[in-house]
């Protein structure tokens, strides 16, 4: 196995606890959405190209994606944390910086599912309308651990290099957003940063002495995975359809809808499944387990671009 980079868990560690917040320093009555402006980056709700849908109607659904967008992170982050666990169980007397990294990382997964369970609070008070979203967590949990430990552990690292390529590539630099959802956004990326450099280290260590069949085998589930992620997506999508309709007070022609569930369940299959499969970062792990399944995944890339 080729290393592509210098992570080590003591300077993993220490830039966590040097990042460190709290929920309470985040959402609250004094620190209220701003339902003037748009939540999501375009580049990853794609409604300004819905030419059939008012400005108006834009904002709006820019918003319900918004708030899928951080549920999602909380329904993966709800198995993300019992694998990060189980991980880290097997090592508790050895590396201390090792134990420690991994449980900090653990305790902010937890942190992070709390955070968006507030935030979703927060955000059906100020949007007036409840929006439907997938679950329950624990089951979609439970068919995602069924799957080979390193399948699981490249999924994890997938979602944690995408979270980084969201917030460095669109929402960063971004000053249309709405601010307080911006420092939702921006304090995730800040813990998942290293997150990123924590899951590298595991999938290494996972796919350790593992052949050229095993690794393809452990590339194959973490396919299934996305499949069923991407399931998920498009219920989620005939979801927001739903909450869109109430919200706006719009019906949609059975063209409209059709041409609406499309494109968005391609929005969300770029956000979710795209952004963090063709991640460079992401691609130079799988390199470094198998030059042959990086070669494999770029070519599936383009399908949820």
């Amino acid at each position: 196995m080729n290393m592509h980079h210098n992570f080590t868990y003591a300077e993993s560690l220490a830039a966590s606890e040097r990042v460190n917040w709290r929920i309470e320093d985040l959402i609250g009555p004094d620190k209220t959405l701003d339902f003037s402006k748009p939540f999501m980056p375009d580049a990853l709700a794609r409604v300004q190209s819905m030419d059939y849908l008012s400005p108006r109607e834009k904002l709006i659904l820019n918003q319900i994606r918004g708030h899928n967008y951080l549920y999602l992170f909380g329904l993966v982050e709800e198995f993300i944390l019992p694998f990060v666990l189980d991980h880290a169980r097997p090592h508790l007397q050895g590396d201390d910086y090792r134990v420690r990294a991994f449980l900090n990382f653990a305790s902010e997964e937890a942190k992070h599912i709390h955070l968006f369970k507030r935030f979703r609070e927060e955000f059906e008070k100020g949007f007036g309308i409840a929006c439907d979203v997938i679950g329950p967590p624990e089951e979609i949990a439970k068919a995602v651990l069924a799957h080979d430990p390193l399948s699981v552990a490249l999924v994890i690292l997938h979602i944690e290099w995408m979270t980084q390529r969201h917030y460095v590539d669109s929402i960063k630099d971004n000053g249309d957003l709405d601010p307080q959802f911006k420092s939702l956004l921006k304090h995730h990326w800040m813990e998942e940063a290293q997150h990123a450099k924590l899951d590298t280290l595991m999938v290494e260590t996972i796919a350790k002495d593992r052949d050229a069949d095993s690794i393809a085998k452990a590339i194959d589930g973490y396919l299934e995975i996305g499949m069923l992620l991407d399931g998920g997506l498009k219920q989620q999508t005939i979801f927001d359809v739903d909450a869109f309709c109430r919200a706006a007070q719009r019906r949609l022609d059975a063209e409209e809808l059709e041409a609406f569930v499309n494109h968005q369940h391609q929005a969300m299959r770029w956000t979710f499944l795209g952004t963090g499969m063709g991640h460079r970062r992401f691609l130079q792990t799988v390199e470094s387990l198998a030059p042959a399944q990086r070669t494999r995944l770029e070519g599936i890339v383009p399908a949820f671009s």
